[in-house]
């Protein structure tokens, strides 16, 4: 059986995923601490909420060299793949892990593109990747985000809101999914399901 450690540091959606990965028979270690960041076999890194508030959280605990320096199957989910990121415009502005470069940004508000974007919405494969096997091209996932990471080399999948959302990004052993795959019915279970199964 596999066990995945899940980041729990106050700033994440830990019980809805904890759940989500107990279903696929997953065991799962919720943790703060530093030394089981660095010893775990895969990490899943949640967020939802203010991006300056879940930095200051891992600061707080001393998270933040072992999740940048972790090298093994890493996955942040919503808040926690735009924390991958190098910068957040949210707020004044915040520095984020610098994993993958680039600036998060709002969304920007249209006539039929409310802020945030809440709700479900197509993914569209731009490359092949093994944290999408079996998933269709298509396939429907559930977002709720007001901020958006930039298209660049790292996007592996995208959703359309009135332009294009990187919906699954990836750097190395690094993946995102701005998603809450734990919400997103079949595809999620899916894409949690390669997680688990991804060489560490």
């Amino acid at each position: 059986m596999t066990t995945i450690t899940v980041l729990a540091y106050g700033a994440g959606n830990t019980a809805s995923v904890q759940f989500a990965l107990e279903r696929l028979g997953a065991t799962v270690r919720l943790t703060d601490d530093p030394l089981a960041v660095t010893e775990a076999e895969r990490l899943i890194l949640p967020g939802v909420g203010a991006a300056a508030y879940a930095m200051a959280r891992l600061e707080a605990l001393d998270l933040l060299e072992p999740v940048r320096a972790f090298s093994r199957p890493l996955l942040g989910v919503c808040l926690g793949q735009q924390l991958l990121f190098g910068h957040s415009q949210e707020g004044t502005g915040v520095d984020l892990l610098g994993l993958i470069e680039g600036d998060v940004c709002a969304i920007q508000p249209g006539p039929s593109r409310p802020v945030p974007h809440m709700g479900w919405s197509r993914l569209t494969r731009r490359r092949d990747d093994p944290l999408l096997d079996g998933v269709e091209d298509g396939a429907w996932a559930y977002f709720v985000h007001g901020f958006v990471c930039p298209d660049g080399p790292s996007t592996v999948a995208t959703a359309d809101y009135g332009g294009v959302v990187p919906a699954v990004v990836r750097s190395g052993n690094r993946w995102g999914c701005q998603f809450h795959p734990e919400r997103s019915a079949g595809a999620g279970a899916r894409i949690l399901r390669n997680f688990l199964e991804l060489s560490a």
